[in-house]
């Protein structure tokens, strides 16, 4: 099994003010986190982004109301798996009696070890 190594790890959260849909407040929660990174060396490196590896991890008060193949899906590089977990906030608006959902994600890029590829130089 070769060892990976994660090179990037990204916050955001996203919500539904409206609608109390997990689904739609996951998805900007992940798209908050990954609309900060740009990989660069995909451009830049023989490195494939077929080789990268996306776990993303989202908070909501009900999980299991998560379609996390479809937040998968959103990803636009590499080989995502979604893992949704108890987590969020559900806030409820006491004028109107709707709910507010919270959604958080945490996403985390791995690649293979390309130490072997690399040296240090000395000055």
């Amino acid at each position: 099994m070769m060892t990976e190594r994660r090179f990037i790890l990204e916050m955001g959260m996203g919500n539904d003010l409206h609608g109390m849909s997990y689904q739609k407040a996951a998805a900007r929660a992940i798209e908050s986190a990954f609309r900060r990174s740009t990989i660069p060396m995909f451009e830049t490196t023989p490195l494939e982004h077929t080789q990268m590896r996306v776990q993303v991890t989202v908070g909501v008060r009900e999980p299991d109301k998560l379609d996390t193949d479809a937040l998968s899906a959103m990803m636009p590089r590499g080989r995502a798996q979604v893992t949704a977990v108890e987590g969020g906030q559900n806030l409820l608006n006491p004028e109107t009696g709707e709910t507010i959902v919270v959604a958080t994600a945490a996403v985390e890029a791995f690649l293979p070890d390309q130490s072997a590829h690399w040296r240090a130089r000395s000055s």
